[in-house]
């Protein structure tokens, strides 16, 4: 149904006057002011010559200006929403690989953004927030103008967003209107969102996480959100009762935070109950599961999404259909099947690769016909993911077929810090892994060889790492070695290395 199929159009889903966005202590945005704000940001990027399909960068900190900001430029050109904790070497990859040919970064004077963006000539342009105004109210160091609503076409790209491959280069997935959109509304049947709803955002904005699950699900549905800024465990019970909110999504590291202090917030507790929790981004121990659903007295759904697929591809459902703990649900809007390392689909209770195929699903990575060639298998996308599913259709994962590292959720390519770690004048060889980690998932270890006569401690080598990498993708555990095991071909190998160097339990 393509009258649904740009996010224009999803804004559209509620009247002007419902709610939609809220932020602690802020007056909240109606939907008829969100749609006149988007319009004139949109119509001043058009006045300084940004087009619907060029890439404009946004650094913005969590918080209801972030949420106005990337439905804008998604609209009318495509929104690159990168993490403002990001190193200058960093900034300069992606603002570089994405061309971007505009910057919109929301405070951080001393953002390594700026000096990059001005050195390679990219407009920069200041959000200021608004706080006379709703929340999400801004203005920019550029003129408004408003020349009408977006134009946006189903399968004009939206969003771009960087997933680490098993290179030291990360792809890019372009993702269009469609797929936003038939991601969001996924959501919405999954869920079974109404105008009613109303999600406490506390998944960060420059993650397929947030901006499908929490947001655009919730404009889908014609609800709306409360965008505090970022995740305080400190202050999530207080906000919880402010935003009147009905439901949240976040990943498994920050359910266990909120359950850390739920027992000094039983009066939220009592008074605001929640319709449902949801979980995603990295595997929800049954145990933290059992606990969520006594301490809110509300089911909790986990879910499993990829910024390929635009975020979700499978779900546990709600009551009174089965959750099944330790299950990521069934199909949720994509077909999902287990395919075998011959390409053909696998029968109930086999053990292969998840392959997904919908029309939310990425048209292809940009610029990359070899990561093209290898993703895609007779019209399905490869995952890289290991799984089985029931004769009920639930999936369960268990493995990766890639080395990738799952932090709690942030994806993290071990070759991208073996080259940065390789620059040490120490450092001879270095190989990246990951290592079990019972709240996270994975914690980033590496196994370092020193150059003869070379001196360097653990705490050097993560100090050289830290001032080059944003701090999610710094080694936790560095080993020194006399020489790192290799495979039977010589290839030094990531995957079983957390096991044979004793750091799996």
């Amino acid at each position: 149904m393509t009258d649904l199929a740009t996010l224009p159009a999803l804004l559209q889903s509620g009247p002007a006057a419902a709610d939609a966005i809220g932020a602690p202590e802020r007056r909240t945005m109606t939907r008829g002011e969100l749609t006149a704000l988007v319009n004139r940001i949109g119509g001043g990027l058009r006045d300084i010559g940004i087009g619907q399909q060029d890439a404009v960068a946004i650094v913005a900190p969590n918080g209801p200006e972030m949420a106005a900001l990337f439905v804008a430029v998604a609209s009318f050109a495509v929104a690159a929403p990168l993490n403002a904790a990001y190193r200058g070497d960093e900034f300069d990859f992606y603002l570089g690989d994405l061309n971007a040919k505009a910057l919109l970064i929301l405070g951080g004077p001393d953002s390594p953004a700026r000096e990059v963006a001005a050195r390679r000539s990219i407009r920069i342009i200041d959000v200021t927030p608004d706080l006379d105004g709703p929340a999400g109210a801004l203005t920019l160091s550029i003129p408004f103008a408003d020349h009408g609503a977006p134009t946006a076409k189903p399968d004009d790209v939206a969003l771009v967003l960087h997933t680490s491959g098993t290179t030291s280069r990360p792809k890019i997935v372009p993702l269009t209107h469609r797929n936003l959109a038939t991601s969001a509304r996924n959501i919405v049947h999954t869920l079974s969102l109404t105008p009613a709803d109303r999600s406490l955002v506390v998944m960060p904005l420059f993650h397929i996480h947030g901006l499908i699950a929490a947001l655009l699900s919730s404009f889908a549905a014609g609800a709306s959100v409360h965008v505090p800024p970022g995740f305080n465990a400190l202050k999530f019970f207080a906000q919880l009762d402010e935003a009147k909110a009905t439901w949240y999504t976040a990943v498994p590291t920050m359910h266990q935070t909120v359950l850390a202090r739920a027992d000094r917030n039983a009066d939220v507790l009592a008074r605001r109950k929640l319709r449902f929790i949801r979980s995603s981004s990295a595997s929800l121990p049954p145990q933290v599961m059992k606990q969520l659903e006594e301490t809110f007295g509300c089911p909790v759904v986990e879910a499993y999404g990829m910024t390929e697929a635009a975020h979700q591809m499978a779900s546990n459902p709600l009551p009174p259909r089965p959750r099944k703990p330790g299950s990521v649900g069934i199909a949720a809007g994509p077909e999902v099947a287990i395919m075998g390392t011959d390409g053909k689909l696998l029968p109930a209770g086999e053990v292969g690769e998840i392959v997904i195929k919908g029309a939310n699903v990425t048209p292809g990575y940009a610029n990359n016909p070899k990561a093209n060639e290898e993703g895609f298998r007779d019209g399905w996308f490869r995952t890289s993911d290991q799984g089985t599913m029931d004769e009920e259709g639930y999936l369960r994962l268990t493995g990766r077929l890639k080395e990738i590292i799952n932090r709690g959720g942030e994806k993290i390519s071990p070759r991208e810090v073996d080259e940065i770690l390789m620059d040490h004048p120490a450092v001879a060889q270095i190989v990246t892994f990951g290592i079990p980690h019972e709240k996270l998932g994975e914690e980033v270890g590496a196994a370092v060889v020193l150059k003869e006569g070379q001196s360097a401690t653990e705490k050097d080598l993560r100090d050289f790492a830290a001032a080059r990498l944003a701090d999610f993708k710094v080694p936790k555990k560095i080993l020194f070695l006399a020489e790192i095991p290799k495979g039977a071909t010589g290839k030094l190998q990531r995957i079983g290395l957390a096991q044979k160097l004793g750091l799996a339990s």
